[in-house]
């Protein structure tokens, strides 16, 4: 068997593949519209006798994280004929992603997956978890009269992508997106666009949404400005005539609208997304921007990383006052370091889905609790996020 990146001439054979394993059916005209868009150097795949029986792809993507750019492999389309399956093609398939990340200076990955348990068992864990709100119009935010203008259908994607970047910056996850992801990704012609200009003309947020049979369906309410989340939500509440609920997809976990809603008995949903790892821990430790103090730390640490052997091992972690992190390894055996984790902990940790205290209460972390409270202090706090799906 050989594991390779596909050919242009492979198209068809990944895209029967796809359409078995995700079940659905292209048509002849959307068939011609995926080919101009395939990037066979995107999509690695298991070979046997040049037929192809397992690939996954691979996305060359840019993450924030604490505000800074992080290099991000986005693991897609995971696919195995059933009579191959149960194999280990999945396994090798994943192994190779994560030596070719690391190779391409992709510190951690993102994917969505169809088992969670499954994936852990790679080192991914969960790392985000969005809102879903569904509210009858009548418990919408009371219309206001706001300063500033609302403008419909805006299709110039630099605007809005400016506004999204500058909202994106303040979660940990969120894509960094370029104007062809917007166009492939997030606009397409059914989508109905809103963005709030203050009273000096500056665009502060937009909402992307649909309204079909008496409701409104959104997918991204983006604001930088109170004044622009007024706005958007008197907007929303004309359309009172026109629908009987709303549908609000993709709300970060720490929204506080019911709390600012006359009656907040909404129907609210939380659902866990996408899972996240650390694919070379030292390069990701070394951009990470930790906390600045009044003097650095140092930790011994033991991780263990059964599919990125480069990870596994004790390691020193120093931080200096003015939040440089390194990792060193260490020649000493697990028992003689502070604390102890493997990657999923660390990767949940990292990436800012749950503080190291709480990890270390329910034994995700072990060791010493002093060493655990020193982490607590140099890992800055985020909300985690993220409004696309791959």
């Amino acid at each position: 068997m050989e594991i390779r990146q596909l050919h242009h001439e492979e198209f068809e054979a990944s895209t029967e593949l796809s359409q078995y394993a995700f079940q659905y059916t292209l048509s002849p005209s959307e068939l011609e519209e995926q080919k101009k868009k395939f990037k066979p150097e995107q999509v690695w795949g298991i070979f046997e006798e040049e037929e192809l029986n397992a690939k996954l792809t691979l996305l060359p993507l840019q993450v924030y994280i604490h505000g800074q750019q992080f290099a991000m492999g986005g693991i897609a389309g995971v696919a195995t004929w059933p009579e191959k399956r149960r194999s280990g093609m999945v396994s090798r398939l994943l192994k190779h992603s994560l030596e070719q990340m690391r190779a391409n200076g992709q510190t951690v990955s993102f994917l969505h997956p169809f088992s969670f348990p499954f994936y852990r068992k790679f080192g991914w864990d969960i790392f985000i978890e969005y809102k879903k709100y569904m509210i009858p119009v009548d418990k919408f935010p009371p219309k206001m009269v706001v300063e500033g203008t609302i403008k419909r259908n805006v299709r110039d994607t630099a605007e809005l992508n400016k506004m999204y970047q500058e909202y994106a910056k303040k979660f940990n996850g969120t894509l960094v997106r370029d104007a062809e992801w917007w166009e492939n990704r997030v606009l397409d012609a059914d989508t109905q666009t809103a963005v709030y200009y203050a009273e000096d003309g500056t665009p502060e947020g937009y909402v992307l949404y649909k309204v079909q049979k008496k409701e409104l369906s959104c997918d991204e309410f983006v604001y930088l400005s109170k004044q622009a989340h007024r706005g958007l939500w008197t907007y929303f509440a004309n359309h009172d005539s026109m629908i009987e609920k709303g549908t609000f997809t993709f709300i970060p976990s720490n929204d506080s609208l019911p709390y600012l809603l006359a009656d907040p008995r909404i129907q609210q949903e939380t659902i866990p997304y996408f899972m996240g790892r650390v694919v070379d821990v030292p390069a990701f430790v070394q951009q990470y921007p930790f906390q600045s103090s009044t003097q650095g730390i140092e930790i011994t640490l033991a991780l263990t990383d059964t599919h990125a052997p480069w990870n596994d091992g004790v390691w020193k972690l120093s931080v200096t006052s003015l939040g440089e992190g390194c990792l060193e390894p260490l020649h000493v055996s697990v028992e003689e370091a502070q604390l102890q984790c493997d990657i999923t902990t660390l990767s949940a940790m990292l990436i800012g889905y749950k503080r190291p205290q709480e990890l270390f209460r329910w034994d995700r972390i072990t060791g010493n609790a002093e060493a655990a409270g020193l982490l607590e202090k140099v890992i800055p706090s985020a909300q985690t996020f993220l409004m696309d799906f791959f």
